[in-house]
Formats: C-alpha cells, structure tokens, sequence
C-alpha cells in the first residue's frame, strides 16, 4: 500500500469523504490507497477542504453529475487539478421523486404519500440498473476507468451529488473489477448512512417535529443494500461477469485493464 495522510473524521466540505483502498484483492496484494477517493460535490469546498485535497496530492477529479446540477453548483476546483465532467445519466429520462425531493422535506405528509407507496426504492433500483446499461452511464464510465488506467491521473477524487448513488456504482464497479470481495464492496457502498445521514440530523429532526418518519427519507438521502443489488443483478443479467462488464459492456481493452489493476493493486 501507499503512504497517504489519514483522513480528516469530518470535512463538512467534502461530506462522504473517504478512501476505497485497503481491501484485499483476489488477483494477491490489496487495493493501493491514497490512489481513489469518493466525496459528495465541491460546490461548497471551504478553505479547510481545499488544505485537504492538497494533502492528499488530488490531481484528478471526476465529476459525475449532469450537466444541469454542474451549472447550478459548479465545483469549486483548486488550481492544478484536473476536472473530467462525465454526465451518468446524460440519456435518462426525468423523473419524479428527486424533482419533488424539497417539497416532500417540508411536508411529511406528501412524503408519506410518495415514498410510502415504495416508489423510492423503485426509483433507484431502476437507476441503478441503469447505470449498467445506459448508453451514458457507459460511455461516462468507460471514461473513467480508462483515464484511471493512466497513473498520471491518481491520485483521483470521484464525486457526485451526494455521492452515494453514481459515485456509489464507480467504487463497487471498479472493487469488483480489482478483485475485491462483494461482501467487502457492499461494506464500503454502506457506510454512507455512517457518514453521510448524521449530516442531516437537523433535518430528520424538523421532519419528525412536523409528524413525518424520518426513516422514509433514510432510503433517499442514504443508501440501501438493494439499490447496489440491482446493479450487480443486471450486470449479471446483461454481461454474466464484472470482467465481461468491463470487456464487453465498457468496451475497456485488454491492454488498459491491466495497467488499470497494476495502477490500483499492490
């Protein structure tokens, strides 16, 4: 493994910050750390966020938000570091629930009616499917695992909104194509409810305060074990492997693959 700082326990700037290396791989060694970082956006990266993206030598950033969310909250991007826009769900028809994410905040009782019909989980177990298979979300990931296949490009910050979901899919993704176990990439997908959600504490308070249950928005702003499920199930599906993913989902060479474990595994 690589010598890298250790992480802050909490950069409000950079919320859901942490390192996916340290895993064993099954190809021997273990994933490098200090080489991919996952974060929430950096719209609103203070001082003290910047010192930490300098102390861990980030000279990539990925940003896999759409081109809408990019424009109304821009990364604030220190100078020097690269930024690679890839738009996921550039093909992705609209969709409710995250229009109507502000209005089922301020009142529990829309929340009640919307995500208690179960038609949250169905929107990101969709999403998630789609991320396997939308021309997008390929193409957008074919992007980054090719560029990660260059070792100029680490150490590389991968972000979305929250990043949870996109971001969510890039990390167990590539895990899985470093030869981590599945058990050890649902451990890393998951502790985002252990960062993020206590981030929200104000809010799941005022929403309980106006008599709405705070654990109907756990399933949005936080992640559950099915949403990654329907990813892997339709990579499964789909492509029968992570490898066949990789070779005939992303199109990725053989050539690339493996400069991207040899960057990534040690």
């Amino acid at each position: 493994m690589t010598d890298t700082p250790k992480l802050p326990s909490v950069v409000p700037s950079l919320a859901n910050l942490r390192d996916i290396g340290g895993p064993e791989s099954r190809f021997g060694g273990s994933v490098r750390t200090g080489a991919v970082f996952r974060s929430t956006d950096l719209a609103s990266l203070t001082g003290a966020g910047e010192q930490t993206l300098a102390e861990l030598a980030i000279t990539t950033i990925y940003d896999l938000r759409t081109a809408s969310e990019r424009e109304t909250a821009p990364d604030r991007i220190p100078a020097g570091i690269r930024d690679l826009g890839l738009d996921v769900l550039a093909d992705k028809e609209y969709r409710a629930i995250p229009a109507q994410m502000q209005e089922m905040i301020a009142n529990p009782r829309a929340a009640t009616e919307l995500l208690g019909t179960g038609q949250a989980l169905e929107y990101f177990q969709g999403s998630y499917r789609d991320f396997v298979t939308l021309p997008s979300a390929v193409s957008s990931y074919r992007q980054l695992f090719v560029d990660l296949a260059q070792p100029t490009s680490a150490p590389a910050l991968i972000h979305c909104t929250t990043g949870k979901d996109r971001t969510g899919w890039a990390a167990a993704a590539l895990l899985l194509f470093l030869g981590v176990s599945e058990d050890a990439v649902f451990e890393d997908y998951l502790l985002t409810n252990t960062i993020l959600l206590p981030m929200f504490a104000p809010l799941f308070e005022r929403f309980a305060a106006q008599g709405g249950d705070p654990s109907l928005l756990e399933g949005v702003l936080g992640v559950r074990r099915e949403y990654l499920e329907a990813s892997l199930d339709e990579l499964a599906s789909v492509h029968g492997s992570i490898d066949a993913y990789f070779t005939d989902g992303l199109k990725i060479d053989e050539h690339t693959q493996t400069r991207l474990r040899e960057n990534l595994i040690g």
